[in-house]
């Protein structure tokens, strides 16, 4: 079986892969709402701007991390393959989400701009909520991917 790298980063996928996970990232923080998803959505504006084309580039360099982190979830599903593999991991949301949070926590304390690092500080309180709320259609856009892989 390959990896979930291998699978969303072979170079014929890659492109597409990133192009979905992309407009996932934009629906979710449309999606949001209330005070904090106000605040989603301002620190979204606010770094899409210090930076236009960054949460692409971001999305397309940190691939190979995310994909490593959701690999033992993956391998798991497949081995075990009951519904799809966002209900998976929403019923694992918790562990899903730290591992996915862990990746962006470290390029974030790596970053050399200091005004994405506070962005970033700003909205990580959330992250948990929001990641675990992306989780089904983060599975579902996997499944999408890998189908016949």
């Amino acid at each position: 079986m390959s990896t979930l790298e291998t699978i969303l980063t072979d170079p014929a996928r890659r492109p597409a892969v990133v192009a979905d996970l992309n407009e996932l990232v934009g629906q979710e923080v449309k999606d949001k709402g209330g005070m904090s998803g106000a605040a989603v959505k301002l620190g979204y504006q606010t770094v899409s701007k210090i930076r236009p084309g960054v949460v692409p580039a971001a999305v397309d360099r940190m691939l190979p991390q995310f994909a490593g982190a959701l690999q033992p979830f993956y391998a798991d599903y497949r081995a075990n393959p009951a519904g799809d593999f966002g209900s998976y991991l929403a019923a694992r949301e918790t562990e899903a989400a730290d591992a996915l949070l862990a990746v962006t926590d470290r390029r974030a304390e790596g970053s050399s701009s200091e005004a994405l690092r506070k962005a970033y500080s700003k909205l990580r309180p959330n992250a948990q909520k929001n990641v675990v709320e992306a989780l089904p259609r983060l599975g579902s856009l996997i499944d999408k991917h890998a189908a016949g892989a």
